[in-house]
């Protein structure tokens, strides 16, 4: 694959409590017109998570309150999101897979996101195993 590169502009935004994590960042990227954004941190806690865990179809409901520890992904207006997520519990006992929607801020979420402004992200489907994958085009 050819490697692709870009500028990098950073977005900050804080979440709030009850909004739901991977609807809110969606929303954020789509009202910006990003085409190309990547998550670089994020920070903060969740009540309850919904998550698709490896090799499994459906996601997995987690209540309870549980840290954000890794916040990882790819985001575009129109080509769609893949994004992963690790939370912890109060006991330190850590989880993470596919971020799902209904997984709901706590107390708050600080996240900082990259925006390629050079870029364009597209998911077409890889031979390998039939899913659609990450493809990153020069924007024109």
């Amino acid at each position: 694959m050819e490697p692709r590169t870009s500028p990098l502009v950073a977005h900050v935004l804080r979440l709030r409590p009850g909004e739901d994590l991977l609807r809110s960042l969606e929303a954020y990227v789509a009202t910006h017109g990003l085409e190309a954004a990547v998550l670089l941190t994020c920070v903060g806690s969740l009540d309850g998570a919904s998550i698709r865990f490896a090799n499994r179809e459906d996601a997995t409901w987690i209540p309870g309150k549980h840290e954000i520890t890794s916040l990882v992904g790819t985001l575009s207006a129109s080509g769609g999101s893949h994004v992963h997520v690790g939370i912890a519990d109060g006991d330190g006992v850590a989880r993470g897979g596919h971020l799902m929607e209904g997984s709901r801020v706590y107390t708050t979420a600080e996240i900082t996101l990259g925006a390629l402004p050079a870029l364009r992200f597209s998911r077409e489907p890889d031979p390998t195993y039939g899913y659609d994958e990450l493809v990153a085009y020069p924007k024109e």
